[in-house]
């Protein structure tokens, strides 16, 4: 086999089914992924679990420290008996406040809680909905946008072609391993994302890992 011809990663066996395939695909188009995934290769995206636990702790740990997070969400889980939005809607704001999340996360939270209830939101047909139509469902809710919705596709729904321009993390993995380190456009950026196409939560994936080697939950 010729040294300048890309091996293939071996197979995780876990994961989403199609985490294989992008992988070996990426290995062989893009000379960064082609170093950065074999590094990682016992680590692989895990689903979240239940949507509103994912969105309520998504919520609760904007714009603040991952320890800080961790320390608020498990005050929350201490406070209510379960993470529904009906046990949400019962402890009300001033439950939520005592668990150190502010008054407007509080209130985002309640809400998400309500469009559930109310069915306002539709995560029964998540599933079956394509990627823009589940980030315009998400984003009605107060305290969504669109980085919080596409970490929801990412993590929760396990979608394989999603490409979170506005994360600071994947900006900067761009910028290291692209640009040497001088600062990227999103212009910039989307145009090295359209080799990963259609895999690019994976090669995103590997890129935040190749700075943190540790997946933080969202």
């Amino acid at each position: 086999m010729s040294p300048s011809r890309p091996v293939a990663p071996a197979a995780v066996t876990l994961g989403p089914h199609y985490w294989d395939e992008a992988c070996v695909d990426l290995v062989k188009r893009d000379r960064i992924l082609r170093r950065v995934i074999p590094k990682h290769r016992d680590a692989f995206l895990n689903s979240r679990g239940e949507p509103f636990l994912t969105l309520a702790r998504a919520i609760a740990g904007q714009q603040i420290s991952v320890r800080a997070a961790e320390t608020i969400w498990g005050h929350v889980v201490d406070a209510l008996p379960s993470i529904t939005p009906g046990a949400v809607l019962r402890a009300g704001t001033d439950t939520l406040a005592t668990c150190g999340l502010s008054k407007r996360k509080a209130e985002y939270i309640l809400d998400l809680a309500t469009k559930f209830k109310t069915r306002a939101v539709h995560p029964d047909r998540w599933s079956e909905m394509s990627d823009a139509e589940v980030i315009e469902d998400l984003t009605q809710i107060r305290g969504i946008g669109c980085w919080t919705a596409e970490m929801f596709l990412i993590f929760n729904l396990m979608r394989p072609d999603v490409l979170p321009l506005d994360d600071v993390g994947l900006i900067k993995a761009i910028s290291v391993h692209y640009f040497s380190g001088e600062p990227v456009s999103r212009s910039e950026a989307r145009e090295v994302a359209d080799n990963w196409a259609p895999w690019r939560t994976v090669a995103t994936w590997y890129l935040w890992r190749s700075l943190d080697p540790i997946p933080v939950e969202y």
